[in-house]
């Protein structure tokens, strides 16, 4: 069950736009966070959560999408993400925050692939834009935003092509193409 819930756990990129996220989703989702793991349980991580086209207009600008896909830009009007989550760090209560908001992250995309939801972890992004459009206080550090939405797109898992190239792509019918390292080139 959880193989098929990692397989489904994408990162996407485009998404049904029209097809809206509300704030108890968003709540759910950030719930699961506050449940998973963290580093000597001082739970340091806040959330900022957007779900209107207001609020997702000043967060968009300020993304870096796909840097692989060297001709593309990012979504389009019509297929750009439905909510967000931004992930902080609180710096009152710890300076560094190790793998806590890799966990938290995790736990919040998977919960989204049970809900019928996709997302993608976007650490690629200008900093002080997103600080200074939301308004986010010099006390929290932005760690990830997370794009989150329906998906429209297929993305599918490829081994490795003969180069050993680990890069993303797309094929001429826009499926989206992810080479993964066998798992005995992963066990020593």
């Amino acid at each position: 069950m959880i193989r098929e819930t990692i397989l489904k756990n994408r990162s996407y990129r485009r998404f049904d736009q029209a097809c809206k996220i509300d704030e108890t989703t968003l709540k759910d989702l950030v719930d699961l966070a506050r449940l998973s793991p963290s580093a000597a349980n001082l739970q340091p991580l806040k959330y900022i959560l957007s779900f209107s086209a207001e609020k997702n207009n000043l967060i968009f600008p300020n993304l870096r999408w796909a840097a692989y896909l060297k001709d593309w830009g990012g979504p389009l009007e019509g297929e750009r993400p439905s909510a967000y989550i931004i992930i902080l760090g609180d710096t009152s209560i710890r300076k560094e925050f190790g793998c806590d908001f890799g966990i938290s992250a995790q736990s919040i995309l998977l919960g989204a692939v049970e809900q019928g939801l996709g997302g993608c972890m976007i650490a690629s992004f200008q900093k002080d834009g997103l600080r200074a459009a939301l308004n986010i206080p010099d006390q929290y550090e932005i760690l990830l935003v997370l794009a989150l939405g329906k998906p429209i797109e297929k993305v599918v898992i490829d081994p490795l092509s003969p180069d050993g190239s680990i890069k993303y792509w797309r094929d001429e019918q826009q499926v989206h193409h992810v080479p993964k390292r066998s798992l005995d080139d992963l066990i020593l």
